[in-house]
């Protein structure tokens, strides 16, 4: 392929070069600078001293002229200068008028004789072209005129050129009209010596730029043609960019040119412009055929390198599409190759439906993925292909990956379509089971739930009888599904743990069936007529296993020594050999039954609370930092992100990767799950920082609630909910928690695990009740010393006050005994705060109320009286001096004892602490003084000596 294009360019470049070449001798032969190199800028000095001009006039025979205007220092010209004028001014006139030959016009008609003859003899001495004929205007004073005439016929043969010696003006019009002469030698034709040279000089420099040109464009198409091709794209995209931006500064630049010589040609017709009844010279008119003529050249540089650009730029064109397309091939392969792994981790089917179920989604993920890989995949290969078609220049290997691309695209196709047929089987396999096991299940409750003491009457029995039945015959689908079915329809998916679950399904409805056919005949002879009551069979507790149990009845339990949860197997022939009455049987089949069903709500709402985490931080969180939102996001929520959301994304982490799997290790044991809640107690503390942070977030979003940045994120995710009810998940999930454990605790009781439940139980209330304390704290306004010195806060509630303050010898009181204030306290380790509650005010968390500090009294400085006068319900709080005494009723005596006691046992551990302070200050001053001591049987040191 390179030998291709090197060919091609160089053909292309030579054409280039031949035609710029072409150009710029062109304009040295427009400009005829091969006779005379010289230019008006070269001698500007020169020209402007105007000793001698071209008029633009002609002789009769188109012989160009050239006029020496009275000049009184032209014997000062130097000869350098003289020449110099003079070869500049012979080259202008086109070469057809300059071989008619020059006429040369001098005007000494105020000279003397002597300057004249100076100027004869130096243009005779020396004239660059052909001289046709010299016209002179003899001195016009009598003598001079006089000395000229005579001199002249005696110097006559020392001029080597035609010279005419004329008298007038008159004399000077018979040789040349006077359209062809300056007013100034009475003629008719405009010139500005001021306006020819700058036209002569604008001339050149358009000249010299169109050539210049020609020159830049011919080495910038030898650059262009020599530069090595990149292999990479990064390389590839530059070079290119860099060289279309060189290639329009060029047509910028030749742009510029145009537009300069448009100009040019216009100020060459300005004349006509203005008067358009004149007409211009010959000189202007040659002038103007010298510009177009550069225009064209110019025009012809500007193909030129156009056609050369266009093959140039097809050529890096197809450079860059290739070393895209190799580049698209290996980002592609690499992609393709890390999907290797992850389809490798489909291979299994899951051992739990909500494994199998967990791995569908993660198989619709990475198929979303895949898809935006293979509709990719799909581009390269057409635009492979159209590279292919497009140019001959493309080598084989194209072709090649295109088919290695095709390739590895059927067959990711093909591998997703297996896995998603494997894990649907999986999945169908599990939900039939799971109808079995349910069927089961019921069957069990149904059995259990049946009561027995009405079974004894004949009508009771008929009842239970119909019910069994008809229960019965509502399962003719689970009973008709056979195992060989399964093995056969299956066979494809079945693996060591599905065949266990497939077994120990089927053991089930065969022991279910056994039961139900037990109790049937139980029924049946019960429902007959009856001489005496009769006990109703209760099914065997072998066939009574759990529904939680899904081989045969396994019993778990919690190891101390390593804390992970075991199961122990349990005989079913011990425990036929058991002597438990089967209605205790029955009923505790029923608490299992109860468990498994709290344990699968407990799971299942957690599994949706974590789906619930994920979508408001994919959906909302993560969106705030999508540069394509950032208009919809309203001033007030920048940079915000975590007042809005809070700690939400540690929250998830957790459950999302500890707390649900360790949950789902106790599916088969219920009974055992308070142990999770307490290993993991400690990290739950986090819901105390959500619960802090809520009152900001609630305020937050309600300042942005509807801005168009949460439409938006709504809309995507299709919620019927806004971000706001999402917001509060945390919060109510930590309180299901409590609910979820009351109910297995009243389902558990005398089993293993019982009191681990209550513990989580409690320990869970107690985060509750710390997040409730802790946001009354930060409710409280005015106090402005640090609420984390008095220490841990113990108790908070609602008292009537009253205060009694003694000033000298009296007592004063507050407020009259009938009227107590409305205090809210707050007991701490080491103080007690008197706040005043405010009015509730704004919806949700900012309806919360507000506390206002009004008091605070160190526990180190404050006495307590259980019993107060009037009410069984107060009690005093007072100074050790009693200068300030607080009756306080609490809203009941409960609520007094609680708050009494909490108070007496913090005074007591204070008083406590001093006693031991004490004897340590008093031994250590004993010992410092070496005085001897002994401890009496108080435990107090006495002084012995």
């Amino acid at each position: 392929m390179a030998m291709i294009w090197m060919q091609t360019e160089k053909a292309v470049m030579q054409e280039l070069q031949r035609r710029l070449s072409n150009v710029a001798h062109s304009i040295d032969e427009i400009m005829q600078k091969e006779s005379s190199p010289l230019v008006a800028a070269d001698i500007i000095t020169e020209l402007k001293r105007q000793f001698a001009f071209l008029s633009g006039g002609r002789g009769q025979d188109g012989s160009p002229i050239i006029i020496f205007p009275e000049f009184p220092s032209f014997c000062e010209i130097q000869d350098q200068e003289f020449r110099n004028v003079l070869t500049y001014l012979t080259s202008i006139p086109s070469l057809s008028a300059a071989g008619v030959g020059f006429i040369v016009v001098i005007d000494r008609r105020r000279d003397r004789w002597t300057c004249l003859k100076g100027t004869l003899l130096r243009i005779s001495g020396w004239f660059p072209a052909n001289l046709r004929l010299v016209l002179v205007l003899r001195p016009s004073a009598i003598l001079q005129r006089t000395l000229s005439e005579v001199f002249f016929k005696l110097h006559r043969d020392d001029f080597k050129v035609p010279v005419m010696m004329l008298s007038s003006l008159a004399d000077l019009h018979s040789y040349i009209e006077r359209s062809q002469l300056t007013q100034e030698l009475g003629g008719s034709q405009y010139y500005c010596h001021e306006t020819w040279i700058s036209h002569r000089t604008d001339l050149e420099s358009f000249a010299a730029l169109v050539k210049r040109m020609a020159e830049r464009l011919q080495v910038f198409g030898r650059e262009l043609a020599e530069t090595e091709l990149p292999s990479n794209l990064l390389t590839a995209s530059n070079l290119l960019t860099a060289q279309t931006s060189r290639k329009d500064r060029f047509k910028e630049e030749m742009a510029g040119a145009l537009s300069q010589g448009r100009k040019l040609l216009e100020h060459i017709r300005e004349p006509v412009r203005r008067d358009p009844d004149s007409s211009l010279n010959p000189d202007q008119l040659e002038n103007l055929a010298t510009v177009h003529r550069l225009l064209s050249q110019l025009n012809e540089s500007s193909t030129a390198f156009d056609e050369f650009w266009i093959q140039h730029q097809n050529k890096l064109d197809l450079c860059f599409k290739l070393c895209q397309f190799e580049h698209n091939f290996q980002q592609l392969q690499t992609e393709l190759e890390q999907t290797t792994p992850t389809m490798n981790a489909f291979s299994d089917v899951g051992i739990s439906p909500a494994q199998t179920e967990h791995l569908l989604q993660e198989l619709t993920n990475h198929e979303k993925k895949a898809c935006e890989v293979l509709d990719r995949v799909r581009s390269v290969i057409a635009e492979g292909q159209s590279l292919i078609d497009s140019s001959q220049n493309v080598d084989d290997s194209v072709a090649v990956k295109c088919s290695e691309l095709q390739r590895v695209r059927e067959n990711l196709t093909q591998r997703l379509k297996d896995k998603r047929t494997m894990l649907t089987q999986a999945m169908e396999l599990y939900k039939r089971l799971e109808m079995v096991c349910k069927w089961c299940d019921d069957g069990i409750y149904m059995l259990a739930s049946q009561p027995l003491d009405k079974c004894q009457s004949q009508e009771g029995a008929e009842s239970a009888l119909s019910e069994l039945e008809c229960y019965l015959e509502t399962a003719n689908e689970k009973q008709q599904w056979e195992i060989s079915t399964v093995w056969l329809e299956y066979e494809n998916i079945l693996n060591n743990e599905l065949r266990e679950k497939v077994k120990c399904a089927f053991e089930k409805k065969a022991s279910l069936q056994e039961m139900f056919e037990r109790r049937r005949v139980s029924l049946k002879k019960l429902a007959a007529k009856q001489t005496r009551p009769i006990q109703p069979v209760a099914p065997r507790p072998e066939s009574l296993s759990s529904p939680a149990h899904r081989e045969h009845e396994n019993i778990c339990i919690r190891e101390d020594s390593d804390s992970r949860v075991s199961c122990k197997k349990v005989n079913s022939d011990q425990v036929d050999g058991s002597s438990r009455n089967p209605s205790v049987s029955e009923e505790e089949e029923t608490l299992a039954v109860l468990r498994r069903h709290v344990m699968n709500e407990l799971l299942e709402t957690e599994r949706a609370y974590v789906e619930e985490l994920m979508c408001v931080l994919q959906g909302y969180a993560a969106e705030i930092d999508n540069p394509s939102m950032t208009p919809l996001i309203p001033a007030a929520l920048q940079n915000k992100k975590d007042v809005l959301f809070g700690n939400m994304q540690e929250i998830y982490n957790f459950h999302k990767r500890i707390f649900l799997k360790e949950l789902e290790t106790y599916t088969d044991c219920p009974e055992l799950v308070g142990r999770c809640f307490l290993d993991w107690m400690g990290e739950l503390q986090i819901y105390e920082k959500y619960c802090h942070n809520k009152p900001r977030s609630e305020s937050l979003w309600r300042q942005c609630s509807d801005c168009a940045f949460f439409q938006e994120c709504q809309k995507k995710l299709e919620h019927k909910l806004g971000l706001d009810s999402y917001l509060l998940k945390p919060v109510q999930r930590i309180t299901k928690y409590q609910l979820l454990l009351k109910e297995m605790i009243k389902y558990s009781k005398g089993c293993e695990g019982s009191v681990e439940l209550q513990a989580a139980l409690s320990s869970i209330l107690g985060i509750l009740k710390a997040v409730n304390d802790s946001m009354h704290l930060i409710a409280i306004t005015g106090y402005e010393g640090n609420l984390g010195f008095l220490g841990r806060l113990l108790m908070q509630g609602s008292f009537s006050v009253w205060a009694e303050h003694k000033r000298g010898h009296v007592k004063v009181m507050e407020l009259a005994r009938f009227k107590p204030m409305q205090r809210h306290l707050f007991l701490h380790e080491k103080g007690l705060l008197f706040c005043k509650r405010r009015e509730e005010s704004g919806e949700g968390y900012e309806k919360a109320p507000s506390y206002s500090f009004k008091q605070e009294l160190s526990m180190a400085a404050i006495g307590i009286t259980e019993h107060a006068k009037g009410d069984s319900k107060k009690f005093e709080i007072w100074s050790r001096s009693r200068d300030e005494v607080y009756t306080v009723q609490a809203v009941s005596e409960e609520v007094k004892t609680i708050w009494v006691t909490e108070i007496q046992k913090l005074l007591t551990g204070q008083l406590e602490a001093c006693r031991g302070m004490d004897l340590v200050l008093r031994w250590w001053y004993l010992l410092l003084f070496s005085a001897p001591v002994r401890m009496d049987q108080s435990q107090s040191f006495v002084i012995t000596g």
